[in-house]
């Protein structure tokens, strides 16, 4: 990727520029995390949270998660 530059405006804001957020994969409400180590400065994307994490379970109670769970409950209601 050639050099890219931004510029920090007086309320120290800064627009990434586009080259730059499609390689992070990052959008609008994403965050950045800005690391320095001894090779220097760092950007990468935030981990995103799992979107359907929240749901995970719904519509299955009494059921424990995981394919163990699902099988022995499966084949208690076959009756085996």
């Amino acid at each position: 990727m050639p050099v890219v530059k931004a510029k920090i405006t007086s309320k120290n804001q800064i627009t990434v520029p586009r080259e730059v957020r499609r390689r992070l994969g990052v959008g609008p409400g994403d965050k950045l995390l800005f690391e320095e180590d001894k090779s220097g400065m760092h950007i990468r994307p935030e981990a995103k949270e799992d979107a359907f994490e929240k749901y995970r379970g719904i519509g299955t109670p009494g059921i424990p998660a995981g394919r163990k769970a699902v099988i022995r409950w499966t084949r208690q209601m076959r009756g085996r």
